[in-house]
């Protein structure tokens, strides 16, 4: 059962993009690096296939409380395009590193090149939630404000 799990989370992240055609919705096999992982390929593909396909991967994503302060997708795209976050869209790469973890919350080190050659660190949290449709799956419920780590040379 172990590997059916494995199998499918790797078709799931290697082939979803590739094929761009379905939005990935939170299941409980998918593990907290995944959720990330997923939804940095979309910022990084923003645009493909369709405009801000991207944002709405993240938006599927969204720990269902923050989902109540940040509001309607439309809100919750033009937060994405502000100055905190717009790094993350259609960057050129993205690292994920462990920070620390518990049974119930993950926090990831992001680093992120953007399309200008910047390098931004951002801090991001993934915890479970208990949404009607997917009770126990790991959600974002954070992203820290960036933190500017120079031009790359």
């Amino acid at each position: 059962m172990e590997l059916k799990k494995i199998v499918l989370t790797l078709f799931l992240l290697i082939f979803a993009n590739k094929l761009n055609s379905a939005m990935i919705l939170p299941q409980k096999f998918l593990s907290p690096y995944d959720v990330v992982k997923i939804q940095l390929n979309a910022l990084k593909n923003n645009n493909s296939p369709s405009k801000n396909s991207g944002i709405k991967q993240v938006w599927l994503f969204a720990h269902p409380e923050n989902r109540k302060s940040t509001g309607p997708f439309k809100k919750f795209q033009k937060m994405i395009y502000s100055k905190q976050y717009e790094h993350l869209i259609e960057h050129n790469t993205h690292t994920v590193k462990l920070i620390m973890n518990t049974s119930v919350k993950y926090i990831f080190g992001i680093e992120i090149l953007n399309k200008n050659k910047e390098i931004f660190f951002y801090e991001w949290h993934v915890e479970k939630g208990n949404d009607l449709d997917c009770k126990n799956c790991w959600f974002t419920s954070a992203v820290s404000i960036p933190v500017n780590q120079g031009n790359t040379i």
